[in-house]
């Protein structure tokens, strides 16, 4: 495995040296659960990070931050409207109907996996206002997109302003969140503009274990405590987890982390042209045109990435991917 080089996921990725240290400074006794001095700091640091005052808190898995954060907006007789290729409707194993009491999942298409008002309203304006169908109650949107595309602030704009006039949340699945920010110029307040909770992904761009469920009302907190316990989530230990957070957000490493990655996807993009690439490249994944002969070269060459569908290829870089790696992934999809 030593001689590989990886492209399969950035889930595969090491822990980032600061969050080791981080966590093995918090190696000393504090308050159990969220009563700790580590967990009490998130609260101000995404209300700084984010411009807004909000609340932070602490899970071990994206999975179960995009289901919590849902759970605040959606009734078990609502809907979640999300894309088809949505990471809650694909590959959660039917969790938000889990946690959200058997709520539905609607589910819209557009380009990139991207939603947009139009596409939505076209979705949800047949629902008849009776107790006869099922009504939606919350939009969910990935930023990045599952085809690593990024929502821009106008777009954002577009969707919250749909959103508030038809009395929907509007949740932002963010385990690529920092590849996007990255993408748009680095502010989180842009990357996130008008959505109503967040889940903020840690563990993808060098964290351990911890995801950051981010609420833009904090009165939705308490809410959140009580069905993270209810749901298995509440460690007794969260110090630790918080501790990975906090090291994340100290001097900007998540940027600097998804800069690198997102640096990476360009290299290799520079070697793809237009007509392999199935995306426009805009945060750390890149979506390959290659038929099975070519792909079999690649990885007789050790580069190791994942099918996707037929004829094509998803490659995904990260915050530990070596500079000399990339460049020899885009030059030996060049020279196919």
């Amino acid at each position: 495995m030593t001689d590989l080089k990886p492209f399969l996921s950035d889930n595969a990725a090491p822990v980032h040296p600061k969050i080791w240290a981080a966590m093995q400074a918090a190696d000393s006794a504090d308050n159990p659960y969220d009563g700790d001095a580590l967990s009490a700091e998130l609260d101000a640091r995404f209300s700084d990070l984010f411009g807004r005052e909000c609340a932070g808190l602490w899970v071990a898995t994206g999975t179960a931050a995009n289901c919590l954060a849902l759970a605040t907006m959606v009734q078990p007789h609502g809907a979640v409207v999300c894309h088809e290729e949505a990471h809650i409707e694909v590959d959660e194993g039917g969790a938000p109907g889990f946690y959200l009491h058997g709520a539905k999942l609607m589910l819209g298409a557009g380009e990139g996996a991207k939603l947009t008002p139009e596409g939505i309203a076209a979705l949800i304006d047949p629902i008849r206002d009776d107790v006869h169908q099922v009504q939606p109650h919350a939009i969910s949107i990935t930023q990045a997109t599952e085809y690593g595309r990024s929502y821009s602030p106008a777009e954002l704009a577009a969707l919250s302003e749909f959103a508030k006039a038809r009395g929907l949340g509007l949740h932002m699945d963010g385990a690529r969140f920092a590849n996007a920010a990255a993408f748009l110029g680095g502010s989180a307040a842009d990357a996130a503009h008008g959505v109503d909770s967040l889940a903020f992904g840690c563990i993808k761009n060098g964290g351990m274990s911890a995801e950051a469920v981010v609420l833009f009302d904090p009165a939705q907190a308490d809410l959140v405590k009580y069905r993270r316990k209810r749901g298995g989530h509440l460690q007794c230990k969260g110090r630790y987890l918080a501790a990975q957070i906090l090291a994340m957000l100290d001097g900007d490493l998540w940027l600097a982390n998804a800069r690198h990655a997102n640096a990476a996807s360009q290299e290799i993009a520079s070697g793809c042209g237009a007509e392999r690439l199935m995306h426009p490249v805009e945060a750390n994944e890149l979506f390959v045109r290659l038929t099975e002969t070519e792909r079999e070269a690649l990885r007789a060459q050790k580069f190791a990435f994942y099918d996707w569908g037929e004829d094509a290829a998803r490659f995904v870089t990260a915050w530990d991917t070596r500079a000399e790696d990339a460049s020899a992934l885009g030059k030996a999809i060049a020279s196919l």
